[in-house]
């Protein structure tokens, strides 16, 4: 198999796991509110040869096969859910509980810093 078809056969792979089912999920029905899980997904992937340099006329089309190697890996994350009723549809985000969290830790830090600067002054 060539590097191009190797490639495709990759690609091929990663867009069957990363479909619309798999970002969106099935729709649930709850008191007439639709709920659609959302996901983020990333992939990516790699691919090397080898070939011996001024040698490659002399080798075999088996031994250029074997010569290579690839690999692929897929992320899949909860992002959040859509919310959709007969008036409004909305997002409503998952995780935003760490940057809550970690903007007031900042800020609560900058708090301190700033008023210890300023009791040095007095």
């Amino acid at each position: 198999m060539s590097i191009p078809e190797r490639v495709q056969s990759i690609v091929e792979k990663l867009q069957t796991s990363a479909n619309v089912k798999t970002v969106y999920g099935e729709p649930i029905k709850v008191d007439g509110k639709t709920i659609v899980p959302v996901a983020r997904v990333s992939y990516g992937f790699g691919m090397c040869s080898c070939g011996k340099k001024g040698e490659e006329k002399e080798q075999t089309e088996r031994d250029r096969q074997a010569c290579g190697g690839g690999g692929a890996g897929l992320t899949i994350r909860p992002a959040g859910v859509l919310e959709i009723t007969q008036t409004e549809t909305r997002f409503i985000p998952i995780g935003m509980g760490r940057k809550l969290a970690g903007a007031l830790l900042f800020g609560l830090l900058l708090g301190v810093l700033i008023a210890g600067k300023r009791s040095k002054r007095d």
